[in-house]
């Protein structure tokens, strides 16, 4: 079955930086858009990234771009966000997402997520 496993949250001051990792099993990674969503406390799910098959297209909220990276490697079944220049709003916790077909920029079309790892980020 569809297993998204995601990793590499914790706690980092601002400025710091992370990556976070998804473990994808259980589907043919190539050829699935991946993205990353998160949810802060007390408010919804809000998309952060998008990345086609091959990785050679990527999208970025507007609160990100500029710090964030989002990457896959389909050899590994393995995505990636590397977050830089972190922020105090950046907290929350992180969502690796499938998603069936092309729409980008958005949650729809995510029909499977990990469990989440959380990121904190304060001084």
């Amino acid at each position: 079955q569809v297993q998204l496993v995601e990793s590499g949250g914790g706690s980092v001051q601002p400025g710091g930086s992370l990556r976070l990792s998804c473990a994808a099993s259980g589907f043919a990674f190539s050829s699935y858009y991946m993205s990353w969503v998160r949810q802060a406390p007390g408010k919804g799910r809000e998309w952060v990234s998008d990345i086609s098959w091959g990785g050679s297209s990527t999208y970025y909220a507007d609160s990100v771009k500029g710090r964030f990276t989002i990457s896959k490697d389909n050899a590994k079944n393995t995505l990636y966000l590397q977050m830089n220049s972190l922020k105090p709003e950046d907290t929350a916790l992180y969502y690796c997402g499938r998603k069936v077909g092309v729409r980008v920029e958005t949650t729809e079309g995510l029909d499977y997520w990990g469990q989440g790892t959380q990121v904190n980020v304060s001084s």
